[in-house]
Parts: C-alpha cells; sequence; structure tokens
C-alpha cells in the first residue's frame, strides 16, 4: 500500500556521485585500471539499480587535480550512463572537490525526497590545500550528514588518514586497493553494496558498524606483477 493519495510511490533517487583523484600521481596503470574498474562496474550498478525499483540511481562523476571539476555535467540514470575515461592533470586539490560536492548536497539542488546520496572517494596521495574546510562543507549540508561514504586509497602513498576522516565513522574501513585486481575488487563493491545501503528508505547515513549488507570486501594479495 502506498502513503501517498492517489497511487504508489514515485521513485526516489539516490544520487552516486564519484570523486576521483587524477593528479599527475595517477599517470601510467593507476588511471587505466581507474577506467577500466568503474566501466566494468557499471552493468553491476545498473543490477543492483534494477533490483531496488523504489530507488531512482542517478550517477555523477567529479575529477580534482589543480582544480575540481564536473567530469558529468548533470546526475545521469544508471541506464542511460556510459563511462567517459578520466584523464590525469595537475596536484591533488581535494578541498575542492569536496567543497564543488557540498554545493550539490544542499536543497536544492537535490530534492527533499531523496534517498541517501553515496560519496565515493578515491584517491592515491596527500591533499594540497585545505581539505578540512571542504569536509566541513559537506558535513554542513543536510545530504552530507545522511550520504553512504566509501574511500579507496590506491597504493602505498595514499593518505589513509585523511580518507578515514572523510568517511566520518573509525568503524567504517578505507579499502586498501594495492594492485589492479585489488581495486577492481574494491570499485565493484563500492559500485553495488553502497548502492544497496543507500537504497534503504530510512533516516540517516550509515552510522553504525558496517553490517553483512554493506560489509567491505576481502582484498587478498594476489599475484599481479603490479604492485602500487
Amino acid at each position: 500500500m502506498s502513503d501517498i493519495p492517489g497511487g504508489p510511490m514515485e521513485n526516489r533517487p539516490v544520487h552516486f556521485i564519484w570523486i576521483l583523484d587524477c593528479s599527475y600521481s595517477m599517470s601510467g596503470e593507476k588511471i587505466g585500471q581507474l577506467n577500466y574498474a568503474i566501466r566494468e562496474a557499471i552493468p553491476e550498478m545498473r543490477s543492483v539499480a534494477h533490483d531496488n525499483p523504489a530507488a531512482q540511481l542517478l550517477v555523477r562523476v567529479m575529477t580534482f587535480s589543480t582544480t575540481a571539476q564536473w567530469h558529468t555535467p548533470v546526475p545521469v540514470s544508471i541506464d542511460d550512463f556510459t563511462w567517459q575515461d578520466v584523464q590525469v592533470d595537475g596536484g591533488t586539490n581535494l578541498g575542492a572537490a569536496l567543497a564543488l560536492a557540498a554545493r550539490e548536497l544542499e536543497t536544492p539542488p537535490m530534492p527533499q525526497r531523496a534517498l541517501k546520496p553515496v560519496l565515493a572517494l578515491v584517491s592515491d596521495g596527500q591533499p594540497l590545500d585545505e581539505w578540512r574546510t571542504g569536509l566541513k562543507a559537506i558535513d554542513a549540508t543536510p545530504w552530507g550528514k545522511k550520504a553512504v561514504r566509501v574511500a579507496i586509497a590506491i597504493g602505498q602513498d595514499a593518505d589513509r588518514g585523511v580518507l578515514q576522516e572523510f568517511l566520518g565513522n573509525p568503524e567504517l574501513p578505507v579499502l586498501d586497493a594495492n594492485s589492479p585486481k585489488q581495486l577492481a575488487a574494491a570499485i565493484r563493491w563500492a559500485s553495488t553494496a553502497a548502492v544497496k545501503a543507500a537504497s534503504q528508505p530510512v533516516a540517516g547515513g550509515l552510522t553504525k558498524a558496517p553490517g553483512p549488507a554493506f560489509a567491505p570486501p576481502t582484498l587478498d594479495d594476489d599475484d599481479d606483477d603490479a604492485v602500487w
């Protein structure tokens, strides 16, 4: 039964935002594997979306280097979303990226009846700007507080402390991706488990320890020649 007079409840949007480090340290295999991993995860994102018909999954991509910009200018339905490769350029100004994301987490532009957004941050380095200012801007927004957050650290040089602060919960893990295979597993998990968690029509964000629906993947050591 619907709680809305006159018919069934309409689909409520789930905004999934990739926040991708495209600094020069991502050059070569890292950026190539990141592009490949996200492209390959799209069919699984569609499958999860179809399993949650009350939620409308909308995807958007932001890149950051010396500046932050929207790689995907407007949110796109996962059924219509196609991956466009990102390129490296410049430094690691994470604060600019978080501030840009914060502006999209206000109401408006976010609708009042949306489900929790997903913020998926991927980085391999250390921020060069005042990143906490951007993080505070996200935390100050209604939807930033409710967001399901995922953080993926690529390689040994990634600042895991920064990524842990972004998560805002010491019981949530930063995902370590030290090889192409581990990166693919982390991206696949972020693309599916986070969407499942966000699609649940409950108030608030992910504030408790991860349960079975949001348990991190086991990223085992592998035999890849490339270890970042």
